[in-house]
């Protein structure tokens, strides 16, 4: 049998992969690194998580990313299976220790008979002869092959910038100021309830870092990239606080359902809030805080920040362009190319926002693409469920016109007949989003459920 070709070995590529070849249709997984680096990618491990280690809410009864894990883990999921070996006190989130994440699918998809991992970059377009094709080559698409991709559909590719955020060596950070607690001491755990680091700000410190936030020197932009917007979900710090002084305060720096144990009387004016980044404990990551400040202002602005006057950094916050497809005009509903159907795409390329959809995507690819090879075509799942409601949406439910990339939510899913509207009846009504993918999920998943 003739293999699938992935091209990119992130989340969507890695679980392609492993759904393809859980399937029993054997597979090359084509990843450039480490023959051919990114600024942002730091070991040669598939599925390197580059930003954030968080894969956001695990509610599955109430929130659109939390059912989006529970389908994952339905359909045997290799990245969920491996965040949740991985996964680290975050109140009601799912974050994960990315280093053995990483290492543990690189192991599963390495040790996988029919799986075949080819260290090269693919610079143009797949070989004719390779008849069933994945590109899952995520926001750092080579410029190669995003010029070929580009040349092949006509299209100017859309773009969009996405900024990391700073990491610190907990032993740097004073625990006389700062201390523990999820907000509204959220979870089921001691753990989750003290996931969170809280640094404290008055209103003087806080009036202060707004001033340097907007004082900052900021990285240049080349010509080419001064039209690219933000994505809104992760706007660098900085360009938040210039829409507004207020703005950081009712954002990522909200004071609200935390209690300053070193001072509990004093309710502090805004709270800036460091999630762990590792199992040891070691590292944290300031939350929210994607930055496009060069690196010697982003210390000396971090170090305004009560509790890090002395902090040590792990790694400094950066941006990168994020390439993605016009998915609307150029995909059909299984996620293939008009201009040519032998090539599917999945993760970020096509437009999806964030790790867990980025690998839901990829699911969907690998599970259609060995359907596909297999002889029995399989239908995307319906839109009333997370993947089927996000892959709708990609292929055909947005506006080719205004498309920008689109974290799962329950806007994208079908209304409820028999749902009350209103904000009162809200819990109710995501219940009922939830209850009816889950049922749907099971179904659609049933007659393609592919061997263990």
């Amino acid at each position: 049998m003739d293999p699938i070709h992935i091209i990119g070995g992130g989340l969507a590529g890695s679980e392609a992969a492993w759904q393809a070849a859980e399937a029993g249709v054997p597979v090359v997984l084509h990843e450039m690194r480490p023959e051919t680096a990114t600024f942002a990618h730091r070991t040669d491990g598939l599925a390197e998580l580059v930003c954030s280690n968080s894969f956001r809410s695990d509610d599955d009864e109430q929130n659109a990313v939390g059912l989006l894990h529970w389908e994952m883990r339905a359909a045997g999921g290799l990245v969920i299976a491996a965040a949740d070996a991985h996964a680290l006190p975050a109140g009601g989130a799912l974050a994960v220790d990315r280093e053995p994440f990483s290492r543990t699918i690189t192991a599963r998809l390495a040790a996988h008979p029919r799986v075949t991992i080819d260290r090269g970059e693919i610079a143009g377009l797949p070989p004719a002869d390779w008849s069933s094709v994945i590109v899952a080559t995520g926001p750092l698409t080579s410029p190669a092959l995003a010029a070929a991709i580009r040349a092949l559909t006509d299209e100017s590719a859309l773009a969009f910038f996405d900024a990391i955020a700073p990491i610190v060596h907990f032993e740097s950070i004073d625990m006389g100021k700062a201390w523990f607690q999820s907000r509204y001491d959220k979870g089921e755990t001691e753990a989750d309830r003290t996931a969170y680091l809280n640094c404290p700000m008055d209103r003087e410190e806080y009036e202060a870092f707004v001033d340097a936030l907007n004082a900052a020197e900021k990285t240049e932009f080349k010509d080419w990239e001064r039209d690219t917007p933000y994505f809104e979900g992760c706007l660098p710090i900085e360009v938040m606080a210039a829409r507004g002084r207020e703005t950081l305060r009712f954002g990522p720096l909200k004071p609200v359902g935390l209690t300053n144990p070193h001072a509990p009387a004093t309710k502090p004016y805004a709270v800036v809030q460091l999630r762990r980044d590792n199992a040891l404990g070691t590292l944290f990551n300031i939350v929210g805080f994607q930055t496009k400040m060069k690196y010697g202002a982003q210390t000396e602005v971090f170090r305004m920040i009560p509790g890090l006057e002395n902090a040590a950094f792990a790694r400094l916050g950066g941006i990168h362009r994020n390439t993605f497809l016009n998915s609307p005009r150029l995909l059909d509903d299984a996620m293939r190319l008009h201009a040519d159907p032998r090539l599917r795409f999945a993760g970020q390329i096509t437009g999806v926002e964030g790790y867990v959809e980025s690998a839901a995507m990829g699911l969907l690819a690998g599970r259609m693409a060995a359907a596909e090879r297999l002889g029995r075509p399989l239908a995307p799942p319906p839109p009333t469920t997370a993947m089927g409601a996000l892959v709708t949406h990609i292929t055909g439910g947005a506006d080719a016109k205004t498309f920008q990339p689109m974290n799962v939510n329950f806007g994208l899913f079908p209304p409820l007949e028999e749902a009350r509207g209103g904000r009162r009846g809200r819990r109710e009504r995501y219940k009922g989003y939830t209850d009816r993918a889950k049922a749907d999920f099971a179904a659609w998943l049933e007659p393609a459920r592919v061997p263990a």
